[in-house]
C-alpha cells in the first residue's frame, strides 16, 4: 500500500487533533509541525482541505488553531485518505485490455475495496486510545 506523504501527514494531524480531543484550546499547526516535522506551509493546506470536507474546524487569531469538527470515533482513516487523495484513485495501465490484463484489473479491484473497507472500520478514537499517551513531549529553551 503506497501513502504519499500528504495523505501520511493528514492522517498524523487528525490523529494529533484526536488526541486533543475536548481540550479548550485549539491545537496550533506550529506544534503539529514541530512534533512531526511537517513543513508548516503544507500542514496548512491540507488542513484546508481537511476543513473544506468538515473533518476539522479553525479558530483565528493568537489562541487560534485547530480541532476536530466531529467526535474521533465519527472520523475514520478511510475518510480522511479519501478527501486527501479522492474518491477514485486508479492504477494506471499501459497494458492493452486482454484477458489477462482483465483477470488482473479485477484482482485490484477486490484488493482496493478490502483496502477502503479495513480504512473505514478504523476509527481516530480507536488510534488514539493505541498512542495513549505515548506522545512525544516538546521542550522549549
Amino acid at each position: 500500500m503506497n501513502i504519499s506523504a500528504k495523505t501520511e501527514y493528514a492522517c498524523i494531524a487528525v490523529l494529533e487533533l484526536a488526541l486533543h480531543w475536548g481540550a479548550d484550546d485549539p491545537v496550533q499547526i506550529r506544534r503539529i509541525a514541530a512534533a512531526h516535522r511537517i513543513p508548516s506551509r503544507f500542514l496548512v493546506q491540507i488542513l484546508l482541505q481537511l476543513k473544506g470536507a468538515g473533518v476539522v474546524e479553525s479558530t483565528r487569531g493568537a489562541a487560534g488553531g485547530y480541532r476536530l469538527a466531529r467526535s474521533p470515533d465519527e472520523i475514520t482513516l478511510g475518510e480522511v485518505m479519501e478527501v486527501i487523495e479522492g474518491k477514485t484513485a486508479r492504477s494506471a495501465s499501459t497494458a492493452r485490455p486482454s484477458a489477462v490484463t482483465g483477470a488482473l484489473r479485477q484482482v485490484w479491484k477486490k484488493v482496493a475495496r478490502a483496502q477502503r473497507e479495513m480504512l473505514s472500520d478504523v476509527t481516530f478514537a480507536q488510534l488514539a486510545e493505541q498512542v495513549g499517551g505515548r506522545t512525544e513531549k516538546m521542550y522549549y529553551i
